[in-house]
C-alpha cells in the first residue's frame, strides 16, 4: 500500500447507504453484518453482498482509494509522467516526512519531520518550497489519495492527447452533428465539411462566439471525428457502417430446421440476355434456413419482383418437386428414348431434387419490402401457420444470414458465369454486356444445378459439429443431424396445397365456361357446375378459380368433387404460354391499333403476333421487348427445361463430313397464314 494513504474501513456504528436507504452497522459475525434501518428494522446480510450493492457507500466516511490506471500512465509522454512522479515525491514527503526515494534509515528534513511539525506546517513549508499556494498542495494530496499517480498528471496534457485536443466542446458537438448528416449525402471533401461546420457553429452561437481552430488544427479535428465513418470515402460503405448496431452483435441461432427462415430479394450480379436480345440484370429471391444454411428455394425473374413471386417462392419451398404439377411429365421425358443431350444430367438432377430436404418454416423473417408485406404473401403464411417477422427499418443485421448468403452466391457462383458485373461499378468491366450469353431460364437452370450439387453438398464454415469443432458440415449433413436431434420431421404440403398457394379469383361457371379478364376457360369437367351455386354464400355463389400469373393458358377450379383444370378456349391461336403482364400489354397494343381490346379473338391475334415477333426477332419497341422477355422467362419456368440434341446419326454424318440429304417439307396446314387471308 502507498505510504500515507489511509485504508477505508467499516466499523460498528458507521452509517451506510444500502438497498435504497440509510442503515447503521450494529455488529459483525464472521462474514455477516447486522444492519439497522432508520425505521428500526434489522437484517443480517453477507459482507460481500453488502459491499457489492450498487448504492453501497459509507456515509461520512473515507472513500476507498481506486487502483491507478496503469494503461493510461503508459500512454503519457515521458515529460508529463516525470512531472507527475515529481509531484508524488513532494506529496509523500508532506504526508510521511520522507520522500519515496529516501535511503533506508534516513531522517526527514526538519521542516517535514512529523515529530516536530504538524501537517499544516509541513504543507506550508512545501508550498513555500515550490512557490505555490497551500490550496494547491492540499488539492494534490486529495487527488493522490483517491487516484494515486494518475491524480497528479497535468490534465492539459491529457486533453491534448484526446481525439478532439483542445477544441471547444461546443464546436465538437456541432461538428459531430454535421458529420452525422453526411451519412446519406454524396461524398464531399474536407474543405466542404469545414465550411458547413463553421456555418452551423455561427448559426447556433453567433459569429465569433466559439473560437475556431486554425486550418491545420481544423483538419486534424475533422480527421479525428470522422475516424472509421468513411465520410470522405465510398458512400455505400459509409451507409453500411452507419447501419451497424451500436450494441453487441448477437448472431441469429436456430436449433432445428425451419425454426427461422430468412427471405430477401436482390439483383444478381450477372448480365443476362432477354429473349428480345436486350441485356439486363435479374432479381434473385431466396429463402435461407438459419439452422442448416440450406437454400430452401431460389427464383430468378427479370428485374421487378412481384408480390406473387414471393408467394410462389413459398409454394416451391413447402411443396417437394415430385408433388408439383408437371413433375410426372418431366419424369416421362427423362425416361423416354429420345436422344436428349443432357439426359444423364437431368436424371441426376431429378434424383437430387427428389431427395432435397423440404423445410417447413415456423418463422419467416422479411425486410419489410413491398413484395413481402403484400396481402398475397402474408395471407399465404397465415393460412399455413407461418409467423412473419419484420426487420427493423435500415437494419440489415436483423437478417444477416441471408445477406451473407447473397455474398456467397456472388462469390461461389456468379463470378464464374459469363456476364459477371461485379458487386459495384468500380469492379465492373467495360464489355460486360458483350460477354452476356445466358438467358434467364438458362441461368435459372445453372443456379438450380449448382444449388443441388454444389451448395447443399459443400461444407459450410458456420456449420460445425459441437463435439468435433474441426469438422465442417454441409447443409445436407446438418439437416440430417438436426432432424435426428429434433426427433420429428414436419409433413410437407401436397400438390393440391401448391394450387392453394396460387392467386384466386371468384367467377361464375356459365354455359360458355369461366371468364377472367376477357379470357374464356372451359373444360368438359365443368358440365355439372354450369349455372350452379357454389355454396359459398359470402361470395354470392361464385366459384374459386386459382391461376398461375406466369401461365394463363389454364386455370384450376375448385369443385366439390376435386380440382378441374380448364384450358383457355383460344389456346390453339397462341404459339406459346403467356403471363398476365403479356396479356395486359397485348390489350394495350390492340387498343392502340384501333381494335376492340375487349374482344378475346382480337387480343388473341395481337398476342400471337407479339409472341411470334419475340421468337423471330427483336420487338419493335422497348416496352414490347421487356414484356416479351418476361413472358418467355415465365413460360420457361413452367416447363421442363431439357434442350433437345440432334439425332445421333446426324451428328455422326456432320463429323464425317458427309452431305446431308435435302429435307423436303410436307404441306402442313399453317393456321397463321390461313388467318392472314381472312378479312380483318
Amino acid at each position: 500500500m502507498t505510504a500515507g494513504v489511509p485504508r477505508a474501513v467499516l466499523r460498528p456504528g458507521d452509517w451506510v447507504s444500502f438497498d435504497g436507504g440509510e442503515h447503521q452497522v450494529l455488529a459483525f459475525a464472521g462474514t455477516s453484518v447486522r444492519l439497522r434501518a432508520q425505521g428500526g428494522g434489522e437484517q443480517v446480510v453477507l459482507a460481500a453482498y453488502l459491499m457489492a450493492a450498487p448504492d453501497f457507500a459509507v456515509t461520512g466516511g473515507e472513500a476507498a482509494p481506486g487502483v491507478e490506471p496503469f494503461g493510461l500512465l503508459d500512454s503519457l509522454p515521458t515529460e508529463v509522467l516525470a512531472a507527475a512522479r515529481d509531484w508524488e515525491r513532494h506529496v509523500v514527503e508532506v504526508e510521511t516526512g520522507l520522500a519515496p526515494d529516501a535511503a533506508p534509515g534516513g531522517s526527514p528534513r526538519p521542516e517535514y519531520d512529523p515529530q516536530g511539525r504538524t501537517l499544516a506546517q509541513r504543507t506550508q513549508a512545501k508550498a513555500s518550497e515550490l512557490g505555490v499556494g497551500v490550496r494547491t498542495i492540499d488539492r494534490m494530496r486529495g487527488q493522490y489519495r483517491q487516484q494515486g499517480l494518475w491524480g497528479l498528471v497535468d490534465r492539459r496534457a491529457v486533453r491534448a492527447q484526446e481525439a478532439t485536443g483542445r477544441a471547444d466542446a461546443r464546436l465538437v458537438v456541432v461538428a459531430r452533428q454535421v458529420i452525422e448528416a453526411e451519412t446519406h449525402a454524396s461524398t464531399g471533401t474536407r474543405g466542404r465539411l469545414i465550411r458547413r461546420v463553421t456555418k452551423a457553429v455561427e448559426d447556433a452561437y453567433g459569429p465569433g462566439v466559439v473560437a475556431l481552430p486554425g486550418r491545420s488544427a481544423f483538419y486534424k479535428l475533422i480527421d479525428a471525428l470522422t475516424e472509421g465513418r468513411h465520410t470522405f470515402g465510398s458512400a455505400v460503405t459509409r451507409r453500411q457502417a452507419a447501419n451497424r448496431p451500436e450494441r453487441p452483435f448477437t448472431p441469429t441461432f436456430a436449433a432445428r430446421p425451419g425454426e427461422q427462415v430468412q427471405v430477401d430479394s436482390t439483383p444478381i450480379d450477372v448480365m443476362v440476355v432477354l429473349e428480345s436480345g436486350m441485356q439486363a440484370r435479374a432479381d434473385l429471391t431466396i429463402a435461407v434456413d438459419v439452422a442448416t444454411r440450406s437454400i430452401c428455394a431460389a427464383v430468378l425473374r427479370p428485374v421487378g419482383t412481384k408480390a406473387v413471386d414471393a408467394a410462389l417462392l413459398l409454394a416451391r419451398m413447402l411443396v417437394p418437386e415430385p408433388m408439383r404439377p408437371g413433375w410426372a411429365a418431366a419424369l416421362r421425358m427423362s425416361a423416354s428414348r429420345l436422344p436428349h443431350a443432357r439426359l444423364l444430367d437431368v436424371d441426376a438432377r431429378m434424383e437430387l431434387a427428389a431427395a432435397r430436404p423440404v423445410i417447413v418454416p415456423d418463422t419467416i423473417v422479411i425486410d419489410g419490402g413491398k413484395v413481402f408485406v403484400s396481402e398475397t404473401f402474408t395471407r399465404a403464411c397465415a393460412r399455413l401457420g407461418v409467423s412473419v417477422q419484420d426487420c427493423r427499418p435500415g437494419t440489415p443485421t436483423d437478417k444477416g444470414i441471408v445477406e451473407a448468403t447473397f455474398d456467397a452466391v456472388n462469390t461461389l457462383f456468379c463470378q464464374h458465369v459469363a456476364g459477371y458485373t461485379g458487386s459495384n461499378t468500380q469492379l465492373r468491366g467495360d464489355r460486360v454486356a458483350e460477354e452476356a450469353v445466358w438467358t434467364v431460364p438458362d441461368l435459372q437452370d445453372l443456379l438450380d444445378e449448382w444449388l443441388l450439387c454444389g451448395w447443399q453438398a459443400r461444407p459450410h464454415d458456420a456449420l460445425r459439429d459441437p463435439y468435433f469443432p474441426r469438422r465442417v458440415l454441409s447443409p445436407n449433413d446438418k439437416y440430417a443431424a438436426l432432424v435426428a436431434a429434433a426427433g420429428y420431421l414436419p409433413v410437407t404440403l401436397t400438390g393440391e396445397d401448391y394450387l392453394e398457394l396460387l392467386p384466386v379469383a371468384w367467377r361464375a361457371v356459365n354455359d360458355y365456361g369461366i371468364q377472367i379478364d376477357y379470357r374464356t376457360y372451359d373444360d368438359p369437367g365443368l358440365g355439372p357446375y354450369r349455372r350452379q351455386h357454389s355454396g359459398v354464400t359470402a361470395r354470392r355463389g361464385l366459384w374459386a378459380v386459382h391461376y398461375d400469373p406466369y401461365d394463363l393458358t389454364r386455370v384450376f377450379v375448385r369443385t366439390p368433387d376435386g380440382w378441374v383444370t380448364a384450358q383457355w378456349t383460344h389456346l390453339p391461336m397462341i404459339s406459346a404460354p403467356f403471363a398476365d403482364f403479356t396479356w395486359r400489354h397485348a390489350r394495350r397494343l390492340t387498343a392502340q391499333a384501333g381494335r376492340d381490346d375487349t374482344s378475346e379473338t382480337e387480343v388473341a391475334r395481337v398476342l400471337d403476333a407479339l409472341l411470334t415477333r419475340a421468337q423471330d426477332g427483336p420487338p419493335v419497341d422497348k416496352a414490347t421487348a421487356r414484356v416479351a422477355a418476361r413472358n418467355r422467362v415465365a413460360a420457361a419456368a413452367r416447363r421442363a427445361t431439357v434442350p433437345e440434341a440432334p439425332p445421333a446419326d446426324q451428328d455422326e454424318a456432320e463429323e464425317a463430313g458427309e452431305a446431308i440429304a435435302e429435307v423436303i417439307p410436307l404441306g402442313i396446314f399453317d393456321a397463321r397464314a390461313e388467318a392472314d387471308r381472312w378479312p380483318s
